[in-house]
Formats: structure tokens, C-alpha cells, sequence
């Protein structure tokens, strides 16, 4: 990538850009006790729902520590998603965005927003129905003509697979048992058998959610079943967005079969273990999850790790002791970031869930095996790639890394205009933050995504001293390096192409 560029803003924009970056200092969180290891570096995504959709609770959740706000375009109309898009963007400036689309997913009709238990061995009525109320012996189904394709026998999983049904008669209306109990609440989704699901991405209902999109300012689409590259190619082209990030949901056999070409067009990743251990053994789900965050890992890409992380939290105070080893391994995994869904969608304190998973995520960093993670990873990793570009930063970041850990650098800078600089360390997993510097708020607040980078600079500069003298003085002012430090920096030069990072520099602090 070449050395990030742009128009200088005049005094005037350089005091407006240092009170924005007070800003997003205090929001990172990062404390400056660098060698004490108490600096988060894996990210949180939280769910917005009806729990958490006031302004007030936005901000408590931003401070305290939310990276990634997470919107659901499969409940509400479209015109409620985009006012509530416009008016979080508002609240929240500083964080990333995410906005996931539905794709082919089939929804109940509304249970409501208290629990409705559905009764082992109890019998359940599906019907088609659109907006209509479902209870616990009737389940609208909003999907036309999809239940015509069941058959006896056939499972159906509700939400995320803790409810179970299994079809025992068919005709006007599916008549089906209960064989594994629970409640719901909410507009579920229905996981039927794959066979019927063979939806082209984007769906109908998907591309007009995107085209409203176009417009609207946020950072990251996350879009639902993927199964190859052509559906991730489909979504990017219907988008026309280049500067938003797709993520691909890993949740089919047919995703995990077409993996690396998945990944290789994406440009981050979500293990959706909801849908993926309801369509696939259960007992695959945690070796899927390490594959995937490997592959990701591998490309550079952010990879999200989801699904009743903290579930117990929906309604207790505290999370089950499996709960917190569940977070700690994917962390230990490498994940880039862990997501609250339901806890803080609809649980009863969102804030403390956010806090919770905070705690965890810093008390498991003590134990993560730095050194080993990075000495696992090199040039090798993106060998096959077809891009020049990706073997090029990977060969320099690679270098970069080796440099900071012989060095025992205390900070990694990386200057980048579309974050790929950034995100190519940051696979490194290396012990000490990563600053970036970049012309583009946008670039900014997607880096939010990414782990490690603790910090991001704004700045128009071009140059690679000049670069390098902002980077060390902004570390200076606010006490994060000392005389004597060593400091990293990676950009691209004058003359690379616009996606390849090849320059490196070793600096000491004066």
C-alpha cells in the first residue's frame, strides 16, 4: 500500500482532528501500561435490539468497551432499520458498524417479547402466515410455498437450535412435535432442511435492503449463508460499495466445503455457529471454529466468532463457568473479535454483559502465547494466494514482526489508507498495539474490527519520515512510549501498487 494521501486541512483541521482523536483515545480504552499486558486487544461486537436501542444505553455500551455495533435488517421494516442506522451513526461516531442482512433465512411470525415455552413432546401447527402472532401451539411460518417441501420426518431447529421439532403429518397446515423443548421469544429463525434452501445471494428481500443501503454510512455487511465466492461477488457487485467491508457468515456445509475462496474474496469472516451446528454435526462446531479463524487469520482478514458466547447472561447476572472457557478459547483460538448477540440484544443488562466479556477477554490475553502464534505464520501462509500484493505485505509484515519481537519494540505503526497494512500485522498476534495511521475516517472505524489495533491516527501525510515523526510524537504525548523505544513502522512507497505494503522502518524514540 502506498503511504497514505490527501489534502493538509490547515490549522483549523489539525485542532479539529486532535480533538477527535482525544475522543477515540478515550473511547479505545487503552490504558498505558503496555508491558503490563492489560491492553484488550481482541475486539466486541454487541447486538442492538430492543434492550439496548436507546441512546443512553448505546453510550454505556461504547464506553464500556464495545468496538463493533451490530444491526439485525431481518427484524423491522426497512424504513425503522435505516432511521435506526442514521440515528446510531449519530450516537456512536467513533465505532464501527455493522449492518446483517438476512439472506435466505426463514422467520416465524412474532412469539412476542416475553418467553413462550414450548413443551417437550408437545404438538405444533405450521402454517404460512405474514405478520401474524405465533404461540406455543401454533408457529406462523413467513415463507410462501416452503412448507410444501417437508416431508414426515423431516427436523426443523428454532433460533439456534436449542428448540427442536420434527414433522409428524403434512396437508393445508405441517403438523409437527417437540423433540427438544425451550422457550422463544422474538421473530426466530427456522432452520429446515437444506435441500429447500437453495436461494440465489443476494435474495430479493436482501437486494432491496442494499440498494437502501447505498447511501447510508456504515462500515461492515454481513451477509447471511454464504456457500462460495460467487454469492460474496454477487453482494459486492448489487453493493457497489468499495469502501464497506463484506463478511461472510460461515454457517452451511457447502460455506465450510468452499472455504478459502470464500475467504480470499471477503473481506472479513463470521463463524456463525448458531445455523453451522444446526446444519452440521454439533460435535464438528468447535474444530469448525478453529479451522476458520485459522483461514481467516491466513488471509489477513478479521474473523468474528458468534453465538451464545455469554447466553446464560440474556437473563442471570453472571455467565456459566462454560460460558467463560467458551470466550477464552476463542480468544485463545486467535479470534479477531467475540459478538454478544441476544445478551445484548434482548438480555436484561447489556451493559454488564459487555463488561463481563471485557474482563474475560483481558484475563485470558495474559496467557496468549504471543511469540508461538507468530513464529507459526509467514510467507507460507499466503503462498497460493493469486495476488502478488498479498505475498508482498505478507513477506514485509512478516519482516516487521520478527523485527518488533527481536527489538522488543513497543509499538507497531502502520500507515494504510484501506486498513490492509494494518490487518496484515495484526494476523501476527504481536504482544505489543498497533497504531495506524490513515487519511480515511472510514478506514478508521472499520479498523475497529481488527485485533490489536488499538489505536488510529488521522492524518494526511504522505511521507514516510514525516509519518514516522507524527506516529512517535502522538505515542510521546500520550505516554505510551519513552526515550530509547523502539517503534515499527510499514507503509507502502511512492511507487507500490495502491494495495501492497513494502516498506518497513525500524525508529527509536529521541
Amino acid at each position: 500500500m502506498n503511504a497514505v494521501r490527501g489534502v493538509n486541512d490547515g490549522d483549523g483541521g489539525r485542532d479539529a482532528m486532535e480533538l477527535r482523536l482525544e475522543s477515540a483515545w478515550h473511547l479505545l480504552g487503552l490504558k498505558k501500561q503496555v508491558k503490563g499486558c492489560d491492553v484488550r486487544r481482541t475486539k466486541i461486537v454487541a447486538t442492538i435490539g430492543p434492550a439496548s436501542d436507546s441512546n443512553e444505553v448505546i453510550e454505556q455500551l461504547v464506553a464500556a468497551g464495545v468496538d463493533v455495533l451490530r444491526l439485525s435488517f431481518a427484524h423491522g421494516d426497512l424504513p425503522s432499520c435505516i432511521e435506526r442506522l442514521r440515528r446510531i451513526r449519530a450516537v456512536a461516531p467513533l465505532v464501527a458498524i455493522m449492518v446483517d442482512i438476512p439472506g435466505p433465512k426463514v422467520r416465524s411470525g412474532s412469539f412476542g417479547s416475553s418467553p413462550v415455552p414450548l413443551i417437550l413432546n408437545s404438538e405444533i401447527e405450521l402454517h404460512e402466515g405474514f405478520g401474524e402472532t405465533s404461540t406455543s401451539t401454533s408457529i406462523a411460518v413467513e415463507r410462501d410455498g416452503i412448507l410444501s417441501g417437508l416431508s414426515v420426518g423431516d427436523k426443523i431447529h428454532i433460533g439456534d437450535g436449542g428448540v427442536s421439532l420434527e414433522v409428524t403429518a403434512l396437508g393445508s397446515s405441517v403438523g409437527a412435535v417437540v423433540i427438544s423443548g425451550g422457550s422463544v421469544m422474538g421473530k426466530p429463525g427456522l432452520s429446515l432442511p437444506s435441500s429447500l434452501m437453495q436461494d440465489q445471494l443476494p435474495t430479493p428481500d436482501d437486494r432491496e435492503r442494499i440498494e437502501a443501503l447505498r447511501s447510508e454510512e456504515f462500515e461492515i455487511l454481513a451477509v447471511s449463508f454464504v456457500r462460495n465466492a460467487v454469492d460474496v461477488q454477487s453482494v459486492r457487485s448489487v453493493l457497489n460499495r468499495p469502501d464497506v467491508m463484506i463478511m461472510s457468515k460461515i454457517e452451511t456445509a457447502e460455506g465450510v466445503e468452499n472455504l478459502t475462496e470464500i475467504v480470499e474474496c471477503s473481506d472479513a469472516i463470521m463463524v456463525a455457529r448458531g445455523d453451522l451446528g444446526v446444519r452440521l454435526p454439533i460435535e464438528d462446531v468447535p474444530h469448525l471454529q478453529k479451522e476458520i479463524v485459522r483461514q481467516g487469520i491466513r488471509f489477513a482478514r478479521p474473523v468474528v466468532v458468534a453465538t451464545q458466547m455469554l447466553e446464560s447472561m440474556t437473563h442471570s447476572q453472571v455467565p456459566t463457568r462454560a460460558e467463560v472457557t467458551d470466550v477464552a478459547n476463542a480468544v485463545l483460538d486467535g479470534a479477531s473479535a467475540v459478538m454478544l448477540s441476544g445478551e445484548t440484544a434482548i438480555g436484561h443488562d447489556p451493559v454488564a454483559v459487555v463488561r463481563t466479556m471485557d474482563r474475560i477477554i483481558v484475563r485470558t490475553e495474559l496467557g496468549f502465547d504471543y511469540k508461538k502464534w507468530g513464529a507459526s505464520l509467514g510467507v507460507q501462509e499466503v503462498a497460493g494466494s493469486r495476488s502478488q500484493a498479498m505475498r508482498t505485505t505478507a513477506a514485509i509484515t512478516g519482516a516487521a514482526w520478527r523485527a518488533a519481537m527481536e527489538e522488543n519494540a513497543t509499538v507497531i505503526v502502520a500507515c494504510t489508507r484501506s486498513g490492509m497494512t494494518a490487518r496484515a500485522i495484526s494476523r501476527f498476534r504481536p504482544p505489543m498495539p498497533i497504531l495506524a495511521i490513515t487519511p480515511s475516517e472510514k478506514t478508521a472505524r472499520q479498523l475497529r474490527s481488527s485485533w490489536g489495533v488499538n489505536d488510529v491516527l488521522i492524518s494526511e501525510q504522505t511521507e514516510m519520515g514525516e509519518l514516522t515523526a507524527l506516529a512517535i510524537e502522538h505515542l510521546k504525548k500520550i505516554g505510551l512510549v519513552k526515550v530509547g523505544d523502539a517503534v515499527v513502522v510499514m507503509a507502502g512507497s511512492e511507487n507500490s501498487e495502491a494495495s501492497t505494503t513494502d516498506t518497513v522502518r525500524m525508529a527509536f524514540v529521541r
